[in-house]
């Protein structure tokens, strides 16, 4: 039997008149909407991720550089020249084979030039090749360029990057063959809901770059986000403090604080059933706490690292004691809460406080020596600059932040955006890490102006008395509390290697596993999902890359290996504690006002009797992990 035709629906009419009115309509409010988009950021002062001093000094220094080297450019013509050569000779062998041409590839992961026209079309395929071939040129001109330093080679190797990737044919309408192809089926209709959306997200959004990035009503926090079940059992200005419900008959006694970042909101730990790493903790027989920070406005502007360690950590340390009565715990700080985790049990050790038993570190850093990309964020102007902006509205807008991080990871959070929503004219689907991403959060002037200079700029935590918190010199090396660090291979926020070397300026015990993927998949991994695996070595005394060469690899998830060594720090088995037996009244249910930037609702005067601590009970048996625990 014949096959038969396959029926297309035929292209749609064009229509004059409903184009030119929606061009006539666009001219008109797009005026005043980008006017109004731009006075607004203008009296919000947010300032950009880099000024343009920090980014005109390393030009400024390769055109000195290039001044005095005449043979670098006279090898970059040569190379040029051989390019072209190249060039020319492949395309002549590719219209004689009929085979695409093929003297450059995309780098691992560039989905730019998916689309098989890409290849398929001559034109397109020559477009491809040329630009490939030109960017790889500019950048080992770079890299040949004698006497720069290593961070201003970095700069001007990210600000070239950014230029090129801008400028790429797939960000263009004629050179993008699956725009091209959307424009003619569709006779431009794609341009128009793309314009649509651009006035759209001028008018809406914040930040440098407002554009979506993914559908903002297709999640809502406490829904189908941040949903495990639990209570806000304390607060303060800073945060709130949740206690999850157990889900098992039996707990740990020893309950387990978690200290999230503050830059984003606490529910990435929180990212729905499927992908909770809370709701995996709850149902592994812990007290789970989570600190939910606060968005904090010009009127928190003077609250300084000191208060986050203080109204953080240290506050839900000791409400956890006052509802429990357990002063016990263990401890879960990630990323930047990581950082102040650490800080926390230096400044515990120094006096004499010894209530945490273990601590744990995902994504953490304690060593800024090499900090991978953001390093071209950190130097006296760009900071300087910062601190001028914070200053005059006392915070740093979230959104701007946002930007710095999509920077490093232009084309697959910048322009996939800009190709999607703005020239292919399509809807943002619904993703609920980017979701995540965008609902970025403030940081208090003086804060972050300590963060960034003793930690990035000056790399003071590593030195014994380097930083003083609340009247204490801390030292990370007097932390004697088992530590357990995750991190991920492709983290270009928290470099793997820097959280190792980080790690070993501990005092006590270290268990390091080395994840797959990035700063965020490669921690909220759950096992169901058997992705990305990691690498486990006892070892924690080499050198990163003997480290790395010694390392056994496993398949899945680290999760159950964490569950394996955190098993030994539990203290023992008691009955299921809930917030509303507790010794502190419940404020409200989870996830709380912070996280939704709502005002906090007052707190409850309840005197309730002081419970003595639980006692122990006989353990109760426990999948472990493959690997060995290092005690």
């Amino acid at each position: 039997m014949a096959d038969k035709p396959i029926k297309t629906s035929p292209p749609p009419e064009f229509e004059p008149n409903v184009v030119r009115q929606s061009l006539v309509r666009a001219g008109v409010h797009g005026g005043h909407l980008l006017k109004r988009s731009i006075l607004r950021r203008l009296s919000r002062g947010n300032p950009n991720p880099v000024s343009v001093k920090s980014m005109a000094k390393p030009f400024v220094s390769l055109s000195g550089r290039l001044a005095t080297q005449p043979d670098t450019l006279i090898l970059a013509q040569m190379r040029l020249l051989k390019n072209s050569t190249r060039f020319c000779s492949g395309l002549l062998a590719s219209s004689l084979s009929n085979k695409p041409l093929a003297v450059a590839e995309p780098e691992p992961g560039d989905g730019r030039f998916r689309d098989q026209a890409w290849n398929e079309v001559l034109a397109f395929n020559v477009i491809k090749q040329a630009y490939l071939l030109s960017n790889r040129w500019i950048m080992d001109t770079l890299d040949d360029v004698r006497g720069l330093d290593d961070h201003t080679r970095r700069k001007l190797r990210f600000f070239t990057g950014q230029m090129t990737d801008a400028l790429a044919p797939s960000n263009f309408i004629l050179s993008n063959p699956e725009v091209l192809r959307a424009t003619i089926q569709t006779r431009g209709r794609n341009l128009l809901r793309g314009l649509a959306n651009l006035l759209r997200d001028l008018d809406e959004g914040a930040g440098p770059m407002p554009f979506r990035m993914s559908d903002p009503d297709a999640f809502t926090v406490g829904d189908n986000l941040a949903n495990t079940p639990g209570d806000i059992i304390f607060q303060n200005e800073l945060m709130q403090l949740i206690q999850y419900r157990p889900t098992t008959d039996t707990v740990h006694r020893r309950p387990l604080l978690v200290i999230p970042p503050w830059i984003n909101k606490y529910y990435i730990l929180d990212l729905g059933e499927k992908k909770s790493f809370i709701r995996y903790w709850v149902e592994q027989g812990h007290t789970v706490f989570v600190v939910s920070w606060v968005n904090p406005g010009p009127e928190l502007a003077h609250k300084s690292f000191e208060d986050y360690m203080l109204e953080g950590p240290i506050a839900a340390m000791n409400a956890i004691e006052q509802a429990t009565g357990e002063r016990e715990l263990n401890t879960v700080g990630y990323c930047i809460g990581g950082t102040l985790l650490g800080c926390t049990l230096a400044w515990l050790a120094a006096r004499g406080d010894d209530r945490v038993k273990s601590a744990t570190f995902l994504n953490s850093l304690l060593d800024f020596s090499e900090v991978g990309d953001l390093e071209v964020f950190i130097d006296e102007d760009a900071i300087g600059k910062l601190e001028k902006a914070m200053n005059k509205q006392g915070y740093l807008e979230g959104a701007s932040m946002a930007t710095a991080f999509n920077m490093l990871r232009a084309n697959s959070l910048i322009w996939s955006f800009f190709v999607n929503n703005y020239l292919l004219g399509r809807d943002t689907a619904p993703f609920d890490l980017l979701y995540w991403n965008a609902d970025a959060t403030r940081m208090p002037a003086t804060m972050h102006s300590f963060y960034l200079r003793n930690m990035y700029l000056h790399n003071r935590l590593r030195e014994p008395g380097g930083i003083e918190l609340a009247g204490t010199p801390i030292d990370l090396g007097k932390v004697k509390v088992p530590s357990y660090f995750a991190s991920a291979i492709e983290d270009h926020i928290a470099p793997w290697i820097s959280s190792y070397r980080g790690s070993r300026y501990l005092g006590g015990p270290v268990r390091f596993v080395l994840g797959g993927s990035g700063h965020i998949a490669g921690i909220i991994n759950p096992p169901d999902r058997k992705k990305y695996g990691y690498r486990v070595n006892e070892d924690s005394d080499l050198d990163p890359d003997a480290w790395l060469q010694g390392a056994k690899q496993f398949e899945g998830s680290w999760w159950p290996d964490w569950v394996a060594w955190a098993e030994q720090f539990g203290g023992g088995e008691v009955k299921a504690r809930t917030a509303a037996e507790g010794n502190l009244p419940v404020i409200e249910p989870a996830p709380g006002a912070y996280v939704r930037n709502q005002p906090a609702p007052p707190t409850p005067v309840v005197q309730k009797p002081r419970q003595p601590p639980r006692r122990k009970t006989a353990p109760r048996k426990r999948t472990t992990a493959r690997t060995k625990v290092t005690q």
